[in-house]
Formats: structure tokens, sequence, C-alpha cells
């Protein structure tokens, strides 16, 4: 740790009169440590200078206050406070066999996330519109170009979704078996992107995963379909919708990782999400 990130953290301890801070991770936009604060463990996020995308996703743990998702105990623009989540991942149910149950908890953490009162200001959230701003930039670019790809495909079926959203909520915006753990208070989730759009949106991401590491799971065309049917009847969503809003954000996923794909692991992504994608395309043609 560099003399300004000490010093960062010290000020915190003092000023949030925190005591006993471990480091448990370090990523790109924050240093992660547990911290006892009034005799309970938690954990404070100390952010990167600038880093926009964690504040809004405080604004959106302020507006679930724990229904579902970590409460957010303080937070100021240079670090959040929040409940630990110390239990096993979602994941390791999966691991062990149980990936119907690990969706069916899943659809009982979004139906908490989405049954919190929609009664505060959304200033600081991103609207779903917007969110998909790198898609409809590859399809402008390819219909340019005179290219009929799979980005302008989706790019289409975008708009027609947004133009034409149900249910409007605060959304998470990254549900997935690594962002669910098991607590004392039930299975919740953390570092959500802060969304505003239609619920079936969070849905998506979870078709998706988990991965890396399981593509026998994930691009399996009959676990998608099946687990997709679990959440719609679970959540009482529109399975059509379910999966036209899992083909979108496959697409979306691959374009913001274009930018990268010089990489082999962000070519390794945009395949990973145009597979799903490729799956899925079928069925909303259908549709």
């Amino acid at each position: 740790m560099n003399t300004s990130d000490h010093g960062k953290l010290k000020n915190y301890l003092t000023a949030w009169n925190l005591s006993k801070p471990r480091l448990l991770t370090q990523t790109v936009t924050s240093h992660i440590y547990t911290v006892t604060y009034e005799t309970e463990t938690v954990i404070l996020k100390l952010l990167s200078p600038s880093e926009t995308d964690e504040q809004r996703g405080a604004v959106a743990l302020r507006h679930f206050d724990g229904h579902g998702a970590v409460r957010l105990l303080r937070y100021d623009e240079g670090a959040h406070l929040m409940e630990y989540a110390a239990g096993d991942e979602l994941v390791t149910l999966v691991q062990r066999g149980g990936d119907e149950h690990a969706t069916r908890i899943i659809a009982q953490v979004i139906q908490q996330l989405h049954g919190a009162p929609q009664n505060i200001p959304h200033a600081g959230l991103v609207m779903l519109e917007r969110w998909f701003d790198a898609l409809f930039n590859k399809a402008g670019s390819d219909s340019q170009a005179g290219i009929d790809s799979i980005y302008v495909r989706s790019a289409s079926l975008a708009r027609r979704l947004l133009d034409d959203q149900r249910e409007v909520r605060v959304l998470h915006g990254d549900i997935h078996h690594r962002n669910i753990r098991e607590t004392p208070r039930g299975w919740l989730t953390f570092d959500p992107k802060g969304l505003i759009g239609e619920r079936t949106y969070d849905c998506a991401n979870t078709l998706c995963n988990p991965g890396p590491g399981m593509p026998e799971l994930v691009h399996n065309e009959a676990r998608l379909l099946a687990n997709a049917a679990i959440l719609a009847d679970a959540l009482a969503l529109d399975l059509s919708r379910i999966l036209a809003f899992t083909y979108v954000y496959a697409c979306l996923n691959a374009s913001w990782w274009l930018p990268h794909i010089h990489t082999k692991s962000a070519e390794d992504i945009v395949q990973w999400h145009l597979k799903i994608a490729g799956m899925i395309e079928p069925h909303v043609r259908r549709s």
C-alpha cells in the first residue's frame, strides 16, 4: 500500500470509527477491507479517484435498503461501508450439481430487489436505454458498412424492447452466481450497476453465467431454456421477453469488449456471449 492509500484508509478508520482493517482484495475500482464497526465485521470499500460505476452502485444499494442486497451503512464519494456477505458464493451450489436450485434462489433475490419501495429519486442511476449505447454504436457502424451482423439484428430488437418497457424498476444490472452470497439474512447480492428499466433485464446476465469455466453448462441450449422458464414462472414474467433481453444483453456484453479484442481474455468474453446469443436467436425470431 502506498502512502496515499494508507492515509486514505487511516482517515476513514478515524472518521467512521472503524477498527481492525484487513485487506480482502484489490480491484480496478477499489481496495476492499474487512473492518469492525459497532462490534460487527463489515466491508470498507475505498474507491479509486473519479470512480463513477461504484457511485451508481451505492445509490442502488441505498434504494434496495437490504431487500435482497447487502445493506449500505455509510458512504461518500471516496468510500462505501457495507454489510459483509461472508458466506459461500452461489456458484458453489452450481458446482455441487444444484444449478436449477441456484436459479430459483436468483429468482427469489430478484423478487426481493424489485419489491423494494419505488419512492426515492432516481438521480445518479442510468436509464437502460443509455446502457445499450455500445451495442447501438456497433450496430450503426456495421449498418453503415453494409454488414448484416448479429449486432445489427440484436440492436433492432433492443430498440423495440426499450421503446416498450414494462414494470420499470431500479435494477441491479449485474445479477450472476458470483455476485450473490449466503449470509445470516439469506442469499444477498452486492456490486449493483445501478440502472433503471424493465425488470426483465435483471434475468439476462444470470442466463449467461456462471462463467468462465463452465461452457458445457452455460452453452447448453436446453439448460438455458429450462432456467429461463424457471425465472419466468417464479417472477411472473413473459418467457419470450426473458429470452429477448438475454439475447440483446449477450450482444451488448460482446460489444463492450470489442475494443479490447486484441487481448485473449477479451476475445474469449466476446465469443462466450456471441455463442449464447446464437443459441437464443432462433427462439427470438420465432417469437
